[in-house]
């Protein structure tokens, strides 16, 4: 009978050390799997900042995804001086955001399509995939400058305001819910109208340099937005024709479909991360 019981107790014992073994097992997988997901940066455009993307991080971290938006120099809180800021400025903030990551999925939105190219160009074994968020998509000596006076489509020259002196370029408040929020409710409007800065003026025209063997190499990923009049649909369509892009995506939105439809433009990312 005592030996029954050893016998009993033992193969309860293994029983107990196999279900641990399977649980922690899994355990590890899990946090494998996690950490294979990728990191999703964020990156604003012009006469914009971070504040841009408040409604669609929480979105893609409650998927479990590590979310990083930069505020570009020069932008909402950041003070640097415009005559100080270049392109470089831009590309330099993203790669600090970057760091040591890999797998990132890095977006852009409209003038941040110039800075997200040459970052890839900088570091192509990090980035896993770039989206273009109704962006500028360069090709080799490109500046955005370049791409904007070549679409007719757009409603940006009628309102835009250069400033030598200060060394920057702005829309002119009765343009501003035109080019950038035609489709938001009348209270994002207003508060959208009132909260577009100059941006800075050099990185405008300012060309990037890249390279099929770097550049090239990084998978390309396009969001259009059909209603968009800051870059029009169209120019959309030849930049991701002549880009190469392999994905499209298209939202029926104005240029910022992050405030009036984050939820889609999340699904989009989250899509894309997967």
């Amino acid at each position: 009978m005592q030996c029954q019981n050893e016998l009993t107790y033992k193969l309860i014992e293994m029983k107990v050390l196999f279900i641990t073994m399977v649980a922690s097992l899994f355990g590890v997988m899990a946090i494998a799997q996690s950490s294979k997901k990728p990191t999703i940066i964020l990156v604003h455009g012009a006469w914009s900042d971070v504040q841009a993307w408040k409604a669609v991080t929480p979105l893609l971290k409650a998927k479990g995804f590590n979310v990083k938006a930069v505020n570009l120099p020069g932008h909402g809180n950041d003070n640097t001086p415009f005559t100080t800021i270049t392109l470089q400025s831009y590309v330099d903030a993203v790669k600090k955001e970057i760091g040591t990551s890999e797998n990132v999925i890095l977006v852009g939105h409209s003038m941040a399509g110039i800075v997200i190219s040459q970052v890839a160009e900088d570091l192509p074994a990090q980035i896993n995939k770039l989206v273009y968020l109704a962006a500028y998509l360069p090709a080799n000596g490109q500046s955005l400058l370049d791409l904007a006076k070549t679409d007719a489509g757009s409603h940006v020259g009628k309102f835009l305001q250069i400033d030598q002196t200060t060394a920057s370029a702005g829309i002119a408040k009765e343009g501003v819910v035109d080019i950038f929020a035609a489709d938001a409710s009348k209270s994002i409007q207003e508060q959208f109208a009132n909260g577009v800065k100059p941006d800075p003026l050099a990185p405008f025209a300012s060309s990037v340099k890249l390279t099929d063997a770097r550049f090239g190499s990084v998978q390309k990923v396009y969001i259009y937005t059909k209603n968009d009049h800051a870059i029009s649909y169209r120019k959309q369509q030849d930049m991701a024709k002549v880009g190469l892009v392999k994905v499209e995506h298209t939202l029926t939105s104005s240029h910022t479909p992050f405030i009036s439809i984050p939820q889609e433009v999340a699904a989009i990312l989250i899509k894309e991360a997967k």
